[in-house]
């Protein structure tokens, strides 16, 4: 089952959104705040799905912040809420310029 961008949006307007320690810390390093999640969360393209993760199918989520900061964010739906996994600026080595599709391995 793949995740439902509406139903992304509609939990973090109830506020359900879970944050772990662990993403709270890797947003601390990354320099990224919880509000910049929520935006990617509310106006962003989810350029990758993957619906067989355990033990909620989840998704990326793109979104540039702040009119210049590309953000990815990994979340998931279960239990009427949202779970932050984990959130990023993407690496334009890894990305292609407009980070929503993965460049190719150079072995591939």
């Amino acid at each position: 089952m793949e995740v439902d961008p509406f139903e992304v949006q509609r939990l973090c307007q109830a506020n359900a959104v879970k944050w772990t320690s662990h993403v709270a810390q890797r947003l601390i390093l990354r320099n990224i705040s919880p509000d910049e999640v929520i935006d990617v969360l509310m106006h962003g393209e989810i350029i990758e799905q993957y619906p067989t993760d355990y033990p909620y199918p989840s998704c990326l989520v793109f979104s540039v912040v702040h009119h210049q900061r590309p953000l990815h964010v990994v979340c998931s739906i279960g239990e009427e809420q949202v779970f932050i996994i984990t959130a990023y600026e993407p690496d334009p080595n890894r990305w292609d310029d407009s980070f929503k599709y993965r460049k190719q391995e150079a072995d591939e």
